[in-house]
């Protein structure tokens, strides 16, 4: 069987069991199963498969079928400029979360050397962004999962940049160490009732505790306003992901600790995504 019937099959197959983009998931993970680029799949598709390479990839469909998300599948998924390696220890990196980084540019000097603290760090993507845009700046990258500072610290020696940054397993509430530049934070900020309704690929794969905002939705966000308070040098930046119906709530929270509201920013569906403050 050649490369295009065995994508024909793959993509009905999926749309069959109502996967989100059938076609583009078929043949990453194709390729993902003959060791090749996607561009050199798609410039090959009257190649014949060979079965062990067949084998491989229909495991790899009957993962897709069952809603594991394809960054799990494959390993990784790019964020900003680079390849991060992920799996289920950590939240996937999403498109949405780099205006941290986008802002952080604009707000940050490049030529200056600053020091910089993630909160609640996952994969280490926004940090590991940063600390290579901002040459001789120095991180932190902080979670209360062993297994995710696991994954991030591979990703900062993938991308070499571990010997300006440091992982600690803490709770950001007995973390009282240095003072920052600049702090950023994805912070679970998704209200306890609505993980069940979130779509299944996310709810039952990615790790809740990365996503469980508690009862209100914003108990996670104001314990990382609270302790940036301490942890921030003064007229310097706290960078925080929100959710889109978020805004008007987080500012609050920000002005009651003594914040200063510079921006806040939009996605590209045009939702309220990030807050740009500074501590007076």
């Amino acid at each position: 069987m050649d490369y295009k019937t065995v994508l024909i099959n793959a993509s009905n197959l999926l749309k069959k069991y109502n996967i989100n983009n059938p076609i583009l998931d078929s043949e990453l993970l194709l390729s993902s199963s003959l060791q090749i680029t996607r561009e050199n799949l798609l410039l090959n598709l009257n190649n014949i498969i060979r079965p062990t390479e067949n084998k491989l990839f229909q495991n790899l469909l009957r993962k897709r079928i069952k809603k594991m998300p394809i960054a799990y599948i494959l390993g990784y998924k790019y964020f900003w400029r680079s390849k991060f390696f992920v799996n289920n220890s950590v939240l996937i990196p999403r498109p949405e979360t780099e205006i941290i980084v986008e802002e952080a540019l604009k707000f940050m000097s490049t030529k200056k050397p600053i020091n910089i603290l993630d909160i609640g760090t996952g994969s280490g993507c926004i940090i590991i962004s940063l600390l290579k845009e901002i040459p001789k700046s120095k991180g932190v990258g902080l979670d209360i999962s062993k297994n995710a500072i696991k994954v991030a610290k591979i990703n900062a020696k993938i991308q070499q940049i571990n010997n300006r940054i440091k992982f600690v397993n803490s709770d950001i509430d007995k973390f009282k160490s240095g003072k920052y530049d600049l702090i950023v934070s994805n912070p679970p900020y998704i209200k306890k009732i609505k993980i069940n309704r979130l779509k299944e690929d996310v709810r039952n794969f990615e790790p809740q505790k990365a996503l469980d905002g508690g009862y209100s939705g914003y108990s996670k966000i104001e314990t990382v306003i609270k302790n940036s308070l301490e942890l921030l040098k003064r007229n310097r930046k706290l960078i925080l992901e929100i959710g889109h119906d978020q805004a008007n709530q987080a500012t609050l929270i920000l002005e009651k600790y003594g914040f200063y509201i510079n921006k806040i920013s939009k996605d590209l569906f045009s939702r309220y995504r990030c807050i740009v403050a500074t501590k007076y």
